[in-house]
């Protein structure tokens, strides 16, 4: 952007041109720079070289400050992430450890292929399989398709 402000102060240098000079300064002042720098507050500008020279300092300031602006977004939506799959990972531990423990009540001691069953489970076929343990009579019926 900072080279076509350039462009039109090398174009429009002539005082002929000054009624599209102060156009164009008020384009870019009231439509451009504010529908692409969003919630920026501008200087007050009151022409192409001002506009130029303004751009020329602080376009890397605020680049610099939206990559912050977009790290910390992007960090906060990771934390975020982490904590609902970590509480989602232990509910489905505790859940896990719950039926195991009503298992071995009604079942006794479980085997190692039931514990790996157990432990690769999903949360659906934990569910599925909790809701057999009523009605079976073995290990068998519970893990069983029915």
């Amino acid at each position: 952007m900072e080279s076509v402000i350039g462009a039109l102060v090398d174009w429009l240098g002539a005082p002929e041109q000054s009624s599209l000079r102060r156009a164009f300064v008020v384009w870019i002042k009231r439509v451009l720079l504010p529908g692409r720098l969003p919630g920026v507050t501008l200087p007050e500008l009151g022409n192409l070289q001002e506009i130029k020279t303004m751009l020329a300092e602080t376009v890397i300031e605020w680049t610099e400050q939206w990559k912050q602006q977009g790290l910390q977004e992007g960090l906060q939506q990771g934390l975020e992430q982490g904590l609902e799959q970590g509480l989602e990972q232990g509910f489905q531990k505790g859940e896990v450890a719950l039926f195991k423990r009503q298992l071995i009540k009604r079942f006794g001691a479980l085997t190692q292929e039931v514990e790996f069953r157990l432990s690769n489970a999903t949360l659906e076929q934990i569910e599925i399989w909790a809701e057999r343990v009523l009605d079976a009579k073995t290990l068998e019926d519970v893990f069983g398709a029915h």
